[in-house]
């Protein structure tokens, strides 16, 4: 196996000394059906993928091991799905923030790849930053949707590249692990949903293939152009920070 200095998993003791770092990328994913199109592991490989790619940009970053189980429960009625409870996310979450800290770590970058993480995200960050006010928490809660504005108009083809297996998700698959994918397999639905409106629906009253959206307008090119886009505008944001030592506070604050 190589070496990535920006594993943490593949560091030892003696690496952080030498190469010290003071910012994490927590990955979070999920284990179930994408169709047939796409691997189980499609949510944690690709923010896993991701996060160190932006690693390997921002200095003094390196990447944990994703959390590779979600809540996935509205999607038990399709083969392999394997997922945690709500509350277990979040308390799973909230450990690993409370151990980064303890650990020295004042800046944590949590990229997620699945929808019913955000939830989860959201308590157990709220909490981590009310015991501890000097933690800076930041996260992207939904890729899909921070891409959508970043892209040309007219990028995507069918239902603004949305969808749990989509024209997106299956672009971005073929961009990061084109090995693991079926082009030729793809298959999806696009659901009638109320406008303004969030549904708590289960997967099946969606599609009977387990994947929403048109994934046979997925492809590589778009899979790149995607991948380039969300890359550059998250390395931005973060270098941002660091230019102001994660203090985000207005100028007005500061001065107080």
């Amino acid at each position: 196996m190589k070496k990535n200095p920006r594993e943490i998993q593949h560091l030892t003791a003696s690496d952080d000394r030498i190469r010290p770092f003071d910012k994490v990328i927590l990955p979070l994913g999920s284990l179930e059906s994408h169709g047939p199109h796409l691997p189980f592991g499609t949510d944690a490989l690709t923010a896993y993928l991701l996060s160190l790619e932006i690693a390997g940009r921002v200095p003094g970053t390196v990447v944990l091991p994703p959390v590779s189980y979600g809540v996935s429960e509205h999607y038990q009625d399709f083969h392999f799905t394997v997922s945690l409870r709500s509350g277990t996310e979040t308390a799973l979450i909230r450990d690993i923030l409370e151990s980064v800290y303890r650990e020295g770590i004042r800046k944590c970058f949590i990229f997620n790849g699945h929808d019913r993480n955000i939830a989860p995200i959201e308590i157990a960050s709220r909490s981590v930053k009310v015991h501890h006010p000097d933690f800076r928490i930041v996260s992207l809660d939904a890729w899909w949707e921070t891409l959508t504005p970043l892209l040309p108009p007219g990028f995507f083809e069918v239902w603004q590249g949305l969808g749990h297996g989509g024209e997106g998700e299956m672009s971005m698959g073929l961009a990061l692990f084109p090995e693991l994918c079926k082009p030729d397999q793809a298959v999806g639905m696009v659901p009638s949903l109320p406008a303004h409106l969030d549904v708590k629906w289960l997967f099946s009253e969606l599609t009977d293939c387990g994947a929403t959206g048109d994934p046979t307008k997925g492809t590589r090119e778009k899979g790149l152009i995607m991948k380039q886009v969300l890359i550059d505008t998250l390395v931005s944001g973060l270098a941002t920070l660091d230019a102001c030592g994660w203090d985000y506070r207005s100028p007005d604050m500061k001065n107080r």
